[in-house]
């Protein structure tokens, strides 16, 4: 094995140290950037509305990266506090039925609301399940993640028909940021039980990065028992 090593040519080896360079220093110069650049979006929205004496830049000589970022936290930290209480809600009320009545605007408002309380609700169990279904056609399978059973006037049309539908989304390969809502009848969906971040992971990689069979029956384990302490804490 040392032999065929050192009977490698030059080149072929500083090719090999570059992608092992490369695959040790991308992701973490990638993960840097992104996080630089969440942080100088927040700062630029937040700091024009500062106050000059509560602006950290105001007494220093040089900018603080990031106050804006633990600016905006703490007031969303501290509305989210407020509105939970009697007051609060009486006046988060209050200013939704003004919205309400601007036509468009309820309606921008509505959806908004809805998609955040689906996806930031404590004890919803949106997207925490993956599966596999045929599409496009019979004898082909894609990865979704399971969302809800079907609701209102759609789960009413299909229970009429003996349906039991539920509602997937199917995201495409390599940025599952964008897809489809598909209804699939239960029985139709394989489930998987890998965690929604392993399959993220296995789509952004085009396949390349395929979970561990071994970690995804210990998540599903671990959200088995998650789900039992749940109702014991509430």
């Amino acid at each position: 094995m040392t032999n065929k090593l050192h009977r490698l040519p030059i080149a072929t080896r500083i090719r090999n140290n570059f992608l092992a360079g490369l695959i040790i220093c991308a992701p973490i110069a990638i993960t840097l950037w992104l996080t630089w650049s969440i942080v100088r979006w927040a700062d630029s929205w937040v700091k024009p509305y500062i106050p000059a004496r509560y602006d950290p830049d105001s007494y220093l000589n040089f900018a603080v990266p990031g106050s804006g970022l633990i600016i905006a936290m703490i007031f969303i930290t501290i509305i989210g506090f407020l509105g939970k209480n009697l007051i609060g809600r009486g006046i988060v009320q209050f200013g939704e039925s003004l919205v309400h009545r601007v036509p468009l605007v309820r309606s921008i408002y509505k959806s908004v609301k809805q998609i955040f309380e689906s996806v930031l609700k404590e004890q919803n169990n949106s997207f925490k399940k993956v599966g596999l279904i045929e599409y496009p056609s019979p004898g082909l399978w894609a990865l979704v993640f399971i969302a809800t059973d079907a609701k209102g006037e759609i789960a009413t049309k299909f229970n009429a028909m003996g349906h039991d539908m539920v509602s997937v989304f199917l995201p495409p390969t390599p940025v599952p940021t964008a897809g489809f809502l598909i209804f699939v009848p239960r029985e139709k969906i394989v489930v998987l039980d890998m965690s929604p971040e392993d399959a993220a992971k296995l789509l952004i990689s085009g396949g390349l990065v395929a979970p561990d069979e071994l970690a995804s029956r210990a998540a599903k384990e671990k959200r088995s028992r998650k789900q039992l302490r749940a109702p014991a804490e509430t």
